[in-house]
């Protein structure tokens, strides 16, 4: 699915000075590297402030604790999307409140949003899902609406643009009251262990979330409010820096297989290619398919069977685990994201695809249905 080996190798050079050089510092917590990444993805996302933390759930930890939110107070989030959205929220005592998401982008669906908002609403997180932006023009408008926060979950979106109609573009991420990211070494921009980012264009938040990371903590031993040990290590920052470097060459390499896979594929009766919202890029950090007439599972067997690996994301909504059954939502509310999460089945997606790799998985997907055609 991922072949991080192989992107590595091209890099290695730069990677291991990068590694050595904060060996040979010795500033392994809070190191030199780690102001130097901050500075330079802020610049590349053209926001005010970037904070390194532990990983992506951290960030959105971080995020909610900032909002001065209070027990009970409820949150937004899409029903379709890995449990970490959902996690932080419920164990800061806060109340996830799940919403169907949209059929063809997977993103969440703004007119459910504006259906489930309730007097104790305080804030929305949109999950970027796949790659690709939420429909962040009307999101932002019900949220000013409502006087809702909006805390983007950018950690599969890192480096996607979003397009208003006014046709100003901005950095997913940058756009609501605070956007939040994951380094976890599969993602579009991945480092070599756990990592994860705020940012924010707000100079009050930023302060605080720097502050809550630091153990509540300006200056050490001096506690002002409660807080966490969340830090992004300098050997983390070094590699993120290399690889920010090359992040847009790593999109558009993900955004050639992607369409590589859309024109072999596109023509198979029972097979949906990804949508593309036309407002946003879409930087494929997953190619994932919708796969109609109940072929799904029989297909994921037949591509293991001859070495094609794939992954569902996600085969339990989040209304469905366990976990979560104290929340609120409307069953009869949710069903795309029961359907997509019975349907979808996602390829091979990396920046070090050939055409050859691509051609491969692709033909063994056209003779599955093929022979599904001969014996209808």
């Amino acid at each position: 699915m991922v072949d991080l080996q192989r992107q590595y190798q091209k890099i290695k050079s730069e990677i291991d000075d990068a590694i050595q050089n904060v060996i040979n510092s010795s500033h392994f917590i809070k190191g030199e590297d780690v102001k130097l990444f901050e500075n330079e993805l802020a610049e590349y996302l053209n926001v005010k402030h970037v904070i390194g933390c532990g990983n992506g759930t951290d960030a959105l930890q971080l995020a909610l604790m900032a909002l001065n939110l209070e027990q009970g107070d409820e949150v937004i989030t899409a029903d379709f999307t890995f449990v970490a959205t959902a996690e932080v929220i419920a164990l800061l005592g806060l109340k996830p409140v799940f919403v169907d998401v949209d059929k063809d982008t997977f993103t969440i669906n703004p007119s459910e949003i504006e259906r489930a908002i309730t007097e104790r609403t305080k804030a929305i997180i949109p999950v970027h899902l796949f790659g690709q932006s939420a429909d962040m023009e009307k999101i932002l408008q019900i949220a000013k609406k409502h006087s809702l926060y909006v805390v983007e979950d950018t950690a599969q979106a890192t480096g996607c643009d979003f397009t208003f109609l006014n046709k100003q573009s901005s950095k997913l991420g940058t756009i609501g009251d605070i956007g939040t990211t994951s380094f976890f070494p599969s993602k579009n921009l991945g480092c070599f262990g756990d990592g994860g980012a705020i940012f924010t264009n707000n100079d009050e938040l930023a302060a605080k979330i720097r502050m809550i990371a630091n153990h509540g903590s300006k200056r050490k031993y001096y506690n002002d409010i409660v807080g966490i040990n969340s830090r992004l290590d300098t050997i983390q920052a070094a590699i993120l820096r290399v690889k920010l470097r090359n992040l847009d060459k790593y999109n558009e390499a993900r955004q050639r297989a992607a369409n590589y896979y859309d024109e072999k594929l596109k023509n198979i009766q029972e097979i949906q290619i990804p949508e593309r919202n036309k407002q946003s890029s879409h930087i494929f950090h997953q190619y994932t398919l919708i796969i109609n007439g109940g072929y799904r599972d029989s297909l994921k067997s037949f591509l293991a069977e001859n070495d094609i690996p794939t992954m569902i994301y996600y085969p339990v909504p989040l209304h469905k685990q366990n976990a979560y059954q104290q929340s609120s939502f409307d069953v009869d509310n949710l069903k795309e994201s029961k359907h997509l999460s019975e349907s979808v089945l996602s390829l091979p997606m990396h920046t070090e695809l050939t055409e050859r790799e691509l051609n491969s998985v692709s033909e063994k997907i056209i003779q599955f249905f093929n022979d599904v055609d001969k014996n209808k």
